[in-house]
């Protein structure tokens, strides 16, 4: 596995956006700032924060392990003190947004349920 970088996850952010036709107006609109302060995360004169690596994740309906070009299970990590290294399963890393999508998939099936019962009295009648 190559080493994540921040400068291939920028280049790898620039590819998606490219790919999908958003421009640095859309992506800065949905991120709440300007079209120059999106600029320069793409460049690097702006520090990437986790947080707006979360966000643009979202924006690009891309997984942050393919922003990241990990696979989905394992993510490399190094020590720089000690030079040593190790795996770390990722899990649960969207557990939030799956929580809030089984709660609306639980109520979408309520609501058919409930639609049905009526569809079915109102064709007795």
């Amino acid at each position: 596995m190559e080493n994540v970088t921040i400068e291939n996850v920028i280049k790898k952010i620039a590819a998606v956006r490219l790919r999908k036709g958003y421009s640095y107006e859309n992506m800065a609109d949905d991120l709440q700032i300007t079209p120059a302060a999106y600029r320069k995360i793409e460049t690097g004169d702006t520090k990437l924060t986790v947080e707006r690596l979360f966000k643009i994740s979202e924006i690009l309906k891309t997984s942050i392990c393919d922003l990241l070009e990990v696979g989905n299970d394992v993510l490399q990590q190094n020590n720089n003190d000690s030079s040593t290294g190790y795996q770390q399963k990722i899990e649960n890393f969207y557990q939030e947004s799956k929580e809030a999508y089984d709660k609306l998939l639980q109520s979408k099936e309520e609501q058919i349920a409930l639609l049905t019962k009526i569809l079915e009295k109102e064709q007795k009648f």
